[in-house]
């Protein structure tokens, strides 16, 4: 019985760590996403378009929720958006086969640079990274603000 126990055991764990290969996805492909959103929170701190520049697809399309749309050439210009503080409260990361998506809840205060306008608050974003040529390139974003509760 302990020798049947054992072989199911070891029949389930191979099975667990060949699923995501049979997805086409490496074990790591979260992993990668992850740190690219520590990186891109950096970014936005430091105001570092070297990051845009490299990881922005060339259709790239950014929805902020100022309703501003940006396309990557107007991404990658100095303080697009002015960052004082970016917080990352809660993030998801789902990988499908060559294609992520992260939703994550972010606190962030900065400045608008089409209209000069501040902006300060809790928002839910999606982004979607796509693997071109085996880079994880970033696609779309989409931000919305959470409404502040009534008091």
């Amino acid at each position: 019985m302990q020798r049947l126990l054992s072989i199911v055991v070891l029949a389930f764990v191979s099975v667990c760590s060949l699923t995501p290969l049979a997805f086409g996805q490496s074990a790591s492909d979260e992993e990668q996403i992850k740190a690219l959103s520590d990186q891109l929170a950096q970014a936005y701190i430091k105001g570092d378009t070297s990051f845009w520049e490299k990881y922005l697809a060339d259709d790239y399309m950014g929805v902020y929720a100022s309703g501003q749309a940006y396309t990557k050439s107007e991404s990658v210009q100095p303080g697009a958006l002015k960052y004082e503080s970016f917080d990352v409260r809660e993030m998801k990361v789902r990988v499908y086969g060559n294609t992520a998506v992260v939703n994550q809840l972010t606190s962030a205060t900065g400045t608008v640079r089409k209209d000069g306008k501040p902006f300060s608050g809790l928002y839910r974003t999606t982004r979607v990274w796509v693997k071109q040529n085996g880079n994880w390139r970033l696609v779309a974003f989409q931000s919305t603000q959470v409404p502040q509760p009534s008091q």
